[in-house]
């Protein structure tokens, strides 16, 4: 199974099932020398695990972290960085009544065709489980970002119909992490999450959006032609399970508006080159312009619902599926964290490679 690798001078490898022994990532290109905050790496897996509020799945895992190569008296050495995290609450038994059953929406048609031999308990790989190991690997791709003066973050701005009206600007980021949605919105913040618990009573789910917004960025992070800084983004967002879309900078909004609207206008402020406006979405030809990156990710409904649906077993008989195990009615209060990690896996490969370019 290829597929499980991401990245260029900082690349990621992840390992691992949902149900099974524990999930894991190898880190090549790390660089030598970087002090790791363990405590920081362990709140940002505290933030994706499950079981943190009612309104996520109740799954309980610590999502505790072990460290297996890669580093030297607290310090990386240079060499593959591995981490390992252990599933200790497995219940593969939840998943018996679907092993010869494909959900809809889900990906056991598709893995079952492609690799014959299935693992049902909980998706396996194509569980979401998979991306506790991509959020260790991000926890430090952005402990060296901030280090250059690069911040990313991550907040829910729509779940279902519900969505904030301030602009990005108006938010204050401090208050994501004071609702259990992660929205800055406090009040918009409550009615999303009143409209989660109401569509998980009804044996529903819901989707939603996460936007991101990267402050800092340097003039000159990303290819040309195949390599773009904003198709590189668009790939890590598309790669997260339940991500549908990815837009950036003005995005589908662009369409409806006139050149000489939205150009970007280039003036100097205080020896810098600005924009005055920012439709590009700080990306221009693919290369950082020194502006915010900003985008938006689209996550679908979570497939799983506590209903009974209509599908087909693996001899192509009718059946029915029955809602069961633990799962999110929405997952866009998880994806924060993710998003953030992906953007800064990103982020932090075309630095180095940026750096590589000047030697």
């Amino acid at each position: 199974m290829p597929g499980n690798t991401f990245g260029h001078s900082f690349r990621i490898t992840t390992f691992g099932e949902s149900h099974g022994t524990g999930i894991g990532v190898v880190i090549d290109g790390c660089p030598a020398g970087i002090k790791l905050d363990l405590i920081y790496i362990q709140n940002q897996l505290n933030r994706r695990k499950p079981g943190q509020s009612k309104i996520v799945t109740q799954r309980k895992e610590a999502d505790e972290f072990e460290i297996l190569s890669g580093t030297f008296e607290g310090k990386t050495t240079g060499t593959p960085l591995t981490l390992f995290i252990a599933n200790t609450n497995q219940k593969p038994k939840d998943y018996e009544h679907i092993k010869d059953k494909f959900r809809p929406s889900h990906a056991d048609f598709t893995y079952a065709k492609k690799y014959i031999n299935r693992d049902y308990r909980g998706g396996g790989r194509s569980s979401a489980r998979e991306t506790a190991a991509r959020v260790a690997a991000g926890a430090i791709a952005q402990q060296i970002l901030e280090q250059k003066g690069i911040k990313i973050t991550a907040y829910v701005s729509q779940v279902g119909p519900l969505e904030i009206q301030q602009s990005r600007e108006e938010l204050d980021f401090s208050l994501i992490e004071q609702t259990p949605v992660r929205c800055p919105d406090l009040i918009k913040a409550k009615e999303m999450e009143t409209y989660i618990k109401k569509i998980k009573k009804e044996g529903d789910t819901t989707g939603g959006v996460v936007s991101c917004i990267i402050q800092g960025c340097p003039v000159g992070l990303g290819e040309p032609i195949f390599d773009r800084l904003h198709a590189e983004l668009g790939k890590a967002m598309l790669s997260i399970n339940a991500c549908k879309g990815f837009q950036y900078g003005s995005g589908f909004d662009g369409v409806s508006m006139r050149g000489s609207e939205h150009n970007d206008i280039f003036v100097q402020e205080n020896g810098q080159i600005k924009t005055t406006s920012n439709y590009s979405g700080g990306i221009q030809g693919g290369i950082s312009n020194g502006m915010d990156i900003y985008f938006r990710t689209a996550f679908k409904p979570v497939a799983t619902i506590m209903r009974p649906q209509s599908s087909i077993d693996v001899k192509g008989n009718t059946v029915t599926v029955d809602g069961k195990g633990r799962h999110d009615p929405c997952v866009v209060p998880r994806a924060v964290p993710i998003v953030e990690s992906m953007a800064a896996l990103v982020l932090l490969d075309y630095y180095l490679l940026a750096m590589t370019d000047r030697f």
